[in-house]
């Protein structure tokens, strides 16, 4: 009879082992599933992240559609006339485009804040002084005018790529001759938007064999200011009350400073450095193109968005650092591992504390865990993106150690989760500001992470063993 009741407990005993151990399978599949379950929402939440940022572009799109888009200068170029015989022995006309000898610009580029809605969109007023030479050097040693005549009125074009910035009338100082522009660029010259001025024969080349010109301009755009090394020379000086200025290009400043009040900065860029030379020859085999070969018929194809003279400018970005979307993406991405940890957590403190936690406040603590990123993407738009991480990440953090109070009834323990909870998004934060080593930190951080999980699952007597 002893032998019997021993055999019944004993059974009785692995049965309860065995649905221990089942029931502890059973409940990690069920954290598992309910971990994939928390993606769905979280997929809509970046979905919501992009929508907004795309929302916040387009309306930064209709500021600058209004005011001006980002302003692109090229010039001035000289587009002049001259006659050649063709293979078949007859008469044409073609034309040149003459690039300066010397090229100075020098101005101050302020920008101001527009709101449109919640966004507010950085526009710039700039003021700029555009002088320099033409020498008649090259164009005497090219053997397209004989006796050193100019035939035909020329034209100074300067290309401006959205002409709604200009603010008041522009005029040119040639020579110490004062010329008017008019809107509109010569057909045959290098660029398709601008303002151009004629130059007659009698002022093109006197006696001398440089003339000097000077150009006033007040421009207003958005984003950017770029400018084109056309200059055999090419020196540009700016100033700006932007304090967060992003040089782009090809060529990046050779002096600059960027301090709390603003920014200077100076290019200097000679011929050898851009792929085009300082005559370019409308090509009379595709002209109805407006493409252009220069003197040694390397054919360029040169137009206003040509490859050569595209990327050889070069300028400032003039862009307030919006960033919160960007941040509020990366900050999503690390949304799997506070889900898993937290419910790692969880699990961990049903085991050792032998408190029950039911499946659906698994979901309930996924769900408010998920809410932190819509409260994170409203408030950054009002407030930014530090001060929204803060209040969001403490909200979401006493939501659920106050739930985790009602559940587990100890305190100290639900306490605890929400001080490990808050240090997860602490070091989350992190690690968003981090550019260069946020791939370090981040994998130096799982790797720590991974260890404290594997030192507590140790102690988890998974088989249920006496």
């Amino acid at each position: 009879m002893d032998e019997q009741t021993a055999k019944n407990q004993k059974e009785n005993s692995t049965r309860k082992s065995l649905n221990k151990q089942d029931s502890l399978v059973l409940k990690i599949v069920l954290i598992a599933f309910l971990i994939l379950l928390s993606f769905i929402p979280m997929s809509m939440i970046r979905g919501l992240i992009n929508e907004r940022e795309m929302t916040a572009n387009a309306a930064a799109q209709e500021v600058q559609q209004k005011w001006s888009k980002s302003q692109t200068l090229i010039g001035p170029i000289l587009t002049i006339p001259y006659f050649y015989q063709n293979e078949k022995g007859e008469n044409q006309k073609g034309y040149i485009n003459y690039l300066p000898e010397q090229l100075n610009i020098t101005g101050d580029v302020n920008t101001q804040e527009l709101k449109r809605g919640l966004y507010e969109i950085i526009v710039y007023n700039s003021t700029l002084e555009i002088t320099g030479t033409f020498s008649a050097k090259d164009l005497k040693e090219s053997n397209l005018f004989p006796y050193d005549k100019w035939i035909e009125t020329a034209t100074i074009n300067l290309g401006i790529s959205d002409l709604r910035g200009i603010n008041e009338q522009i005029s040119l100082e040639w020579d110490n001759r004062k010329l008017n522009f008019t809107p509109g660029v010569d057909p045959h010259s290098l660029v398709v938007s601008g303002i151009s001025s004629k130059i007659t024969p009698q002022q093109l080349f006197t006696n001398d064999s440089i003339v000097h010109f000077m150009i006033k301009l007040k421009l207003k755009g958005s984003e950017s200011i770029q400018f084109t090394p056309l200059g055999r020379t090419t020196k540009v000086a700016i100033r700006s009350n932007c304090q967060t200025p992003s040089f782009n290009g090809a060529f990046l400043p050779t002096e600059r400073e960027v301090s709390s009040e603003g920014f200077t900065s100076k290019w200097e860029v000679l011929e050898f450095n851009r792929n085009y030379s300082q005559i370019l020859k409308e090509s009379p085999y595709r002209a109805t193109t407006n493409e252009y070969r220069d003197m040694t018929d390397d054919n360029l194809g040169f137009q206003y968005t040509n490859y050569a003279i595209t990327e050889s400018t070069f300028g400032v970005n003039l862009l307030f650092p919006v960033d919160q979307y960007q941040k509020s993406t990366r900050s999503a991405k690390y949304a799997f591992l506070i889900i898993i940890l937290t419910f790692v957590v969880s699990f961990f403190v049903e085991i050792f504390q032998k408190k029950n936690i039911h499946p659906v406040q698994y979901l309930l603590i996924g769900l408010a865990l998920c809410l932190f990123y819509t409260l994170l993407v409203s408030t950054s738009e009002h407030i930014g993106f530090t001060p929204a991480y803060i209040i969001s990440a403490l909200m979401t953090t006493l939501l659920i150690t106050f739930y985790m109070v009602g559940i587990l009834k100890i305190k100290k323990t639900a306490f605890t989760i929400g001080g490990l909870l808050a240090c997860l998004y602490a070091y989350i934060f992190f690690l968003i500001q981090l550019e260069t080593y946020a791939l370090l930190v981040g994998s130096i951080g799982l790797f720590v992470i991974l260890a404290i999980i594997m030192y507590f699952s140790q102690k988890i007597n998974w088989y249920n063993n006496q």
